[in-house]
């Protein structure tokens, strides 16, 4: 193939691949980008545990394995000597203040450009990680060269004020493909025969079990609901480092008939359409896409402060102060017990992957002129 016409490769850092957020973000763009025009290379850590092999490369990508971050040396040789041997002229790392290692490991291999994406901030319960964010931050425009963020939250946090009103971050929606999400009864009707939920007020979250997701306060929550409505359950989608801890809590409030676990899906757009409200009592967010699919399904969304603004794509997400008491809290959700869904809900269309992956495509082909 004549090189002129080959596609740009892009060598996407993405740190551990586990079924999470910012993968799914990453895969949405893969699937629906021009791929005559870019094609993806995945950098993964060796120790992740959900990666899709065989779709990115019957996509044209590919996968390949390094080192942990925390295994620096050996972290920092992998990336250069990979970056080098592909000769990528475009780096886009994924993983936020930690993105200083491998946008460096790209400056020592020549890679032409460089950019950092953030996809989250900040908040309480992670200290420890939390203490490293705010170490490595303010050295996160050292070497990028070009800055990505999902939200003008998270562009402003890890970038900063002055290079956020300069118009020098670029704002890469988180965006679904509204055509999957799209509401259809027969799919409510079907989710909740095979849960046997026919009757039941259905709440879900879809998260990984860690700090920032807030499951222990989601728990007080539930606990709240169920002692002002019995007939309520609450499904639980994903996996993580608390997920022990939180069934344990879930036993301890004897709520085990009522909180179901239901692991990693890969048809969350069905269990939404299912659902009569999805629940995000998130400590930060970078954006919270969950939310975003959630309405897109004509879910009704219940959030926590922390979710940013932008996360509103139509009129039906409300905003809950995480200092309100779980009794608040329950007293909200409950309210939506007999408003089952808007027609039409979508307003806001950036969020639309078709024309996002253009814009993408775009912000590739920009930053390779005059290289």
């Amino acid at each position: 193939m004549d090189k002129v016409t080959e596609p740009i490769r892009v060598a996407q850092i993405m740190g551990k691949m586990m079924s999470g957020g910012v993968e799914s973000m990453v895969m949405n763009y893969y699937r629906h980008i021009n791929k005559s025009k870019v094609q993806f290379d995945f950098i993964i850590d060796e120790d992740s545990t959900i990666v899709p092999y065989d779709e990115i490369e019957r996509l044209g990508g590919r996968v390949f394995k390094i080192p942990p971050y925390q295994k620096a040396i050996a972290y920092h040789k992998s990336l250069v000597k990979l970056f080098r041997e592909n000769n990528y002229r475009i780096v886009h790392s994924h993983i936020n203040t930690l993105s200083i290692f491998p946008l460096f490991a790209a400056k020592r291999a020549g890679v032409q450009t460089r950019i950092a994406h953030s996809h989250s901030t900040a908040g309480k319960g992670e200290t420890m990680r939390n203490i490293l964010k705010y170490t490595l931050r303010p050295l996160s425009k050292v070497f990028p060269t070009h800055y990505c963020a999902c939200s003008e939250h998270a562009g402003r946090w890890l970038f900063g004020d002055k290079l956020y009103n300069q118009g020098a971050v670029i704002i890469v929606r988180n965006a679904i493909d509204l055509a999957k999400f799209r509401f259809d009864s027969q799919t409510r009707e079907d989710v909740r025969k095979e849960l046997n939920i026919k009757s039941k007020f259905a709440l879900v979250h879809v998260g990984r079990f860690m700090a920032q997701k807030n499951h222990s306060f989601l728990i007080d929550i539930f606990e709240q609901i169920q002692k002002l409505d019995s007939n309520s359950v609450l499904f639980l989608v994903g996996e993580g480092e608390l997920e022990q801890q939180t069934r344990n809590k879930v036993s301890q409030l004897g709520l085990d008939d009522h909180v179901r676990f239901l692991g990693v899906r890969n048809d969350v757009h069905r269990l939404l359409m299912g659902m009569d409200a999805f629940l995000l009592p998130s400590n930060y967010e970078g954006l919270g896409i969950v939310a975003v699919e959630a309405q897109a399904t004509q879910l009704n969304v219940i959030a926590s402060d922390m979710v940013p603004a932008e996360a509103r794509i139509s009129n039906s997400i409300e905003f809950i102060s995480l200092n309100s008491s779980p009794k608040e809290w329950a007293e909200v959700i409950l309210s939506y017990r007999l408003e089952k869904s808007k027609a039409n809900p979508i307003i806001d269309y950036d969020y639309d992957i078709e024309n996002a992956s253009e814009l993408l495509l775009g912000i590739y082909q920009a930053t390779m002129k005059g290289t």
